[in-house]
């Protein structure tokens, strides 16, 4: 009996403290409305608040006897304090201070009670059979089940300042920093804010870099993803993850969504059939450009397979700006190295570090500054020399890519191979942008109709570097397979979809037909531009980059001292 009573009165007390919580929960229980930043700032112009205060990275405003409530990070706070008096309340109130006192209680009842039963009264043992673990067709699963859903902004404090090296980058980003910065002056001339930019590029040269940067120089909150944080094991998930992203970054608009590794969520679709990555894939197509106002949010995506990607992604309307960060010149490498070594004593010529680490990302010099620090805190040595940059190169060069690191030999093997492609595309009219030392093609302009002498052309230049290396070092190189490859593909196309060889429905004779003539075309081309080459090959091997302008200055030169 007394057992009986005892245990009556352990569960009267914890109905007790469960009940005097679920009534603190009550009266501390947050009812104001959601709304975003421009919705607030709208009720406080048009209505007469009462007061407002701020709790929990929120605005609360008291308007009608209503309650409501926009992220504070967001928010003029200067400009609406003129308008509403604020007040400045503790994150810990009375009511929290209850609800957290009767959480505790409840504990501690609860352990008291577990505590006198099981002491009190000893289940007789017996023997329990494994339990059969089967799955729960039943149940439904909920969010909370699969991830916690934790998408806050950040405010970054980088800006361009960091991030060295990317002077043509810095160019294409400034409007968009600057919209982001003033976006009434655009909305007042009916321009309408760009809702992508797609960073291509090598890993390591600072693509996530950049989109904080951006963030940073703007002064707007920066929400960051990866493209794998997308791909769930249930069906929908991925999906509504998109969607709770682009719901906060509308609330605190204007914002940034950066999308680190955009390939791994947005390849094609068809191939390969994944419901729930195409499910992902189409959530953000619709929030990037839908029926839902995506309004002072842009996006930022970042990956370095572009060919991989959906077709739809790419559009205009989504991802309007594409722009390609490529691997540092010999200037961007100095002025990366000036930035690595800001905070850093050190005796170094850093030209000859540049030229010392030709094919180097930003990641690949900053990994190379601090393992050149380690080795002279080794030796005991209070700054960087020329002898620490030595002994960490090979290092660096090895935990990366073997190609990363040039002889003197291979530089000029390069150096000879993109010329010789220089040289031709100028001469033959060619629209292009520049020529680099490591990549392996020019950047050309796009362009979607070609007639048989621009694809004529277009295979000579594919096979001028072959035909270059050939008359100066006498034999052909392993670097000349991707270019090959696109001229035999090329020539195959001329000859049996175009119909543009000696038949109208040509073979491979054809195509081995064009890909003759174009090489003895351009072995007559090289043996009388040697001197032309030459110069630009020496220009191509100090600067590691030429525009096309560059290439004609270096021509008049040449033409000039000829006659």
């Amino acid at each position: 009996m007394r057992k009986s009573k005892n245990r009556n009165l352990f569960i009267g007390l914890i109905a007790l403290v469960f009940a005097f919580g679920l009534l603190g929960y009550g009266l501390y229980k947050d009812r104001a409305k959601l709304v975003s930043a421009e919705e607030m700032i709208r009720l406080v112009e048009v209505n007469q608040a009462s007061y407002a205060y701020l709790e929990g990275g929120y605005l609360y405003v008291k308007i009608n006897n209503l309650y409501y409530k926009a992220p504070q990070v967001s928010l003029p706070i200067r400009e609406l304090t003129m308008k509403v008096p604020l007040e400045i309340r503790r994150e810990y109130d009375g009511y929290s201070l209850l609800f957290d006192i009767a959480i505790v209680l409840f504990i501690l009842f609860t352990g008291m009670w577990a505590y006198q039963f099981f002491r009190q009264e000893r289940p007789k043992e017996r023997i329990v059979e494994p339990k059969r673990f089967t799955r729960d067709t039943s149940r439904s699963y909920d969010d909370r089940d699969l991830f916690d859903m934790r998408v806050s902004p950040t405010m970054c404090n980088v800006t361009f300042d960091d991030v060295a090296g990317i002077k043509e980058v810095k160019e294409e980003l400034e409007e968009i920093i600057d919209f982001l910065k003033n976006p009434k002056k655009y909305q007042q001339f009916g321009t309408k804010l760009p809702k992508g930019v797609l960073l291509m590029g090598p890993p390591g040269v600072g693509k996530t870099l950049i989109a904080k940067a951006v963030a940073g120089e703007a002064g707007v909150p920066f929400f960051y993803q990866s493209g794998s944080s997308f791909a769930q094991i249930y069906v929908g998930m991925g999906a509504k993850r998109v969607h709770d992203i682009f719901r906060k970054a509308k609330l605190a608009a204007p914002s940034i969504i950066f999308i680190d590794e955009i390939d791994a969520v947005g390849k094609a679709r068809g191939s390969l059939r994944n419901d729930e990555r195409e499910t992902t894939l189409n959530q953000l197509l619709t929030e990037m450009d839908g029926f839902e106002d995506s309004k002072g949010v842009i996006v930022i995506g970042a990956t370095n397979k572009i060919d991989v990607l959906d077709e739809a992604l790419l559009r205009s309307g989504r991802f309007d700006r594409r722009i390609y960060v490529e691997l540092p010149d010999f200037y961007e490498r100095i002025k990366i190295l000036e930035v690595h070594l800001r905070n850093k004593h050190y005796e170094l010529d850093l030209e000859e570090v540049s030229r010392l680490s030709v094919g180097f990302s930003g990641a690949a010099l900053a990994a190379l500054v601090n393992e050149a620090a380690l080795h002279a805190l080794r030796r005991k040595s209070k700054q960087l020399t020329m002898e620490d940059i030595l002994a960490s190169k090979d290092k660096v060069v090895l935990g990366k890519r073997k190609q990363l690191s040039f002889s003197d030999e291979e530089k000029k093997i390069l150096a000879t191979y993109q010329a010789a492609k220089a040289l031709s595309a100028y001469w033959m009219e060619m629209e292009f942008e520049k020529i680099s030392l490591m990549n392996e093609g020019i950047k050309e302009f796009d362009k979607e109709l070609f007639s048989r002498s621009e694809l004529f052309n277009k295979i000579k230049i594919l096979l001028s570097g072959i035909i270059a290396l050939e008359i100066n070092y006498g034999e052909g190189y392993s670097n000349c397979e991707e270019d090959l490859s696109k001229a035999k593909a090329l020539a195959q196309e001329m000859a049996e979809r175009y119909g543009m060889g000696s038949k109208l429905i040509g073979d491979t004779s054809d195509a081995l037909q064009i890909l003759s003539d174009a090489k003895n075309e351009m072995r007559e081309f090289f043996e009388n531009a040697k001197p032309a080459l030459r110069s630009i090959e020496e220009r191509l091997l100090e600067q590691e980059r030429l525009s096309k302008e560059e290439i004609r200055d270096i021509l008049q030169e040449v033409m000039f001292v000829e006659s």
